[in-house]
């Protein structure tokens, strides 16, 4: 059984930082390139990082360079994003996907978990 479960949400100030968490299950992580979205209310879904594999270059979408940071571990089969630097701007429900290397219409996506930006 396939999941894909995001933790690490919250309120935080402006300036903040926080860290997610993406745990994958029931499918061969290391074969999957694993992203975070986010989505913020009246918004299209948006890309904020993709990281194919370990070792392989990042992926930032242009508004979080240089603040968030992707990575992974395939021995825990988990994904994190680092969020330095917070703005009300970054508050969205953000998404983890996994997404098969070798067939990119396999995917996966997670829950969500709600990050909150304010003061």
């Amino acid at each position: 059984q396939v999941q894909v479960v995001e933790s690490g949400g919250g309120l935080v100030q402006p300036g903040g930082s926080l860290r997610l968490s993406c745990a994958a299950s029931g499918f061969t992580f290391s074969s999957y390139a694993m992203s975070w979205y986010r989505q913020a209310p009246g918004k299209e879904r948006e890309l904020v990082a993709t990281l194919t594999s370990v070792g392989d270059i990042p992926n930032y979408g242009d508004s979080v360079k240089g603040r968030f940071t992707i990575s992974r571990d395939n021995a825990k089969n988990t994904v994190y994003l680092q969020m330095n630097s917070l703005k009300p701007e970054d508050t969205a429900v953000y998404y983890c996907n996994a997404r098969y290397i070798f067939r990119p219409t396999i995917n996966f996506w997670g829950q969500g978990t709600q990050v909150t930006v304010s003061s």
